[in-house]
């Protein structure tokens, strides 16, 4: 790697982590994992929970690796929605729930009994998912007040792993946007809406923008890791999805932003919120994107049936890769499609049975092999795919142009080349680590290495990595 200026993203995604070296100048990005790592619920007596400690440890093990490597900062995204709660001291008192844990649905029960959905969405414009923060937050309020009575903060999760680095309690703002607490005109805490949850203000942490310095490591990071003690702590687009959009190789308008990983999340950049009756209906998101963009879409279940579908298997003992799967199930024609958001496809386990019952109900074929069970998984997030590009297309007035893939999904050449067919547009594929490369790039911009707005950093994106694009293809039934 070149003598540019060096950055660590930490990118931790629901099914696995990754710590990353990055450097940066005006004309170059260069990145290379230094660290992966798994990660994933585990169960309990009293409900499902993340490995916070495994997490934690692997994180540190990853920067530890970067001790000669004189990196100017270090910034943090992950997954949404969860958190943790610290108290006074800093010492977290609980490991955070995971967002499939069926307690949520009580939370949901306990919201709607204050507020209506309607009032709801008009007030923070986020679609509704069980899992929502403000649902955590109510079922916690309601059966573990002692808990939360004893609670300094309830950090998200990105949150939490920067006062881990640093000391400092914060919410970063894109991820803030994901917790159906925040007011997406101010960009602020619904304080009204928090109060009439009978929610706690004071666990929420003041807010700031991504390409904030929050601090120096702490003393502690800096003698487990090796690192400069003056190495600083920086807010990036710490909801995963801001920093893959940042990472999006595109420059043009009417562009179909795609993140795909276990979920997928579709949507276009806006500059004002759509906080309508009809988006509500469509169960659309505002959520915020870096650079005070508003990021309108739909977070669709993705390439998480597809995940589970191969944990189970491999669990039997088999040897079952993905890409052997996929080859084989480009030759099987298309028979059935099940509906990716079917509720029961929340959970993990027992994934490839629920398919084939799912298949079975609509009176569908239901899947004799694993290679069938993948084309039916392919096939279906097409569909899904098909139908919020309709529906993003009613509620924006935009004629969508061109489709821009990125994360592990952009990989998945049969879901691109029939998304292509389809929707008769183009479709762009790559970067796959677009959520680090975002996240390092507003690390960059931070410290003065590169300047210049989004679309900017987007063009330099363009010139450093190769995109593969999949014009439609016209064969029939595929």
């Amino acid at each position: 790697m070149s003598n540019s200026p060096s950055f660590a993203a930490v990118d931790l995604g629901a099914s696995s982590g990754r710590v990353i070296l990055g450097k940066i100048s005006n004309e170059k990005i260069e990145y290379q994992e230094v660290h992966r790592f798994g990660n994933g619920p585990f169960e309990r007596g009293d409900g499902l929970y993340w490995d916070i400690d495994s997490l934690k440890d692997n994180v540190m093990q990853g920067l530890a690796k970067l001790a000669n490597s004189n990196i100017l900062s270090i910034g943090v995204d992950s997954w949404a929605v969860d958190y943790g709660l610290i108290d006074k001291n800093g010492r977290l008192l609980r490991a955070p729930h995971h967002y499939r844990d069926e307690r949520n649905t009580r939370g949901v029960e306990i919201a709607n009994q204050k507020i209506s959905q309607e009032d709801l969405y008009a007030q923070v414009g986020l679609q509704f998912l069980p899992f929502n923060t403000l649902y955590q937050l109510s079922v916690d309020q309601a059966e573990q007040s002692d808990l939360l009575n004893q609670s300094d903060k309830a950090l998200l999760i990105p949150d939490l792993f920067n006062y881990w680095l640093c000391g400092t309690r914060l919410s970063e703002r894109t991820n803030a946007s994901t917790t159906g607490l925040l007011n997406p005109t101010s960009k602020n805490w619904n304080k009204g809406l928090i109060q009439s949850l009978g929610l706690q203000e004071r666990l929420l942490a003041e807010i700031v923008n991504e390409g904030t310095y929050i601090g120096q490591i702490t003393t502690e990071v800096q003698q487990l890791t090796g690192l400069n003690p003056k190495t600083q702590v920086v807010t990036v687009g710490s909801h995963d999805t801001a920093s893959a959009f940042v990472a999006v190789p595109s420059t043009k308008p009417n562009s179909l932003f795609i993140s795909s990983g276990t979920w997928s999340l579709l949507g276009v950049e806006l500059e004002k919120p759509v906080l309508t009756e009809a988006a509500r209906k469509a169960n659309f998101t505002n959520e915020g994107g870096v650079d005070g963009r508003i990021r309108f879409l739909k977070n669709v279940t993705g390439l998480w049936l597809l995940q589970e579908c191969i944990r189970e298997w491999q669990a039997t003992g088999g040897i079952h890769q993905i890409e052997p799967l996929i080859s084989e199930a480009r030759s099987i024609p298309k028979k059935s499609v099940i509906d990716v958001n079917d509720p029961r496809f929340i959970s993990p386990g027992e994934m490839s049975s629920r398919i084939k019952q799912a298949c079975r109900e609509s009176g569908q074929q239901a899947p004799n092999t694993e290679a069938e069970t993948v084309r039916v998984i392919i096939d279906s997030l097409v569909a899904k795919y098909m139908e919020v590009i309709g529906e993003l297309e009613e509620l924006t007035k935009l004629k969508l142009e061109r489709i821009h893939v990125v994360g592990g999904g952009s990989q998945n050449e049969l879901l691109n080349q029939l998304l292509a067919d389809a929707s008769g547009l183009e479709v762009f594929a790559g970067p796959v680590e677009a959520t680090a490369v975002g996240n390092l790039l507003v690390q960059a911009r931070a410290a003065g290495v590169i300047s210049g707005s989004l679309e900017q950093m987007r063009g330099l994106v363009s010139r450093n990595f190769a995109i593969k694009a999949y014009s439609p293809q016209v064969t029939g039934e595929n």
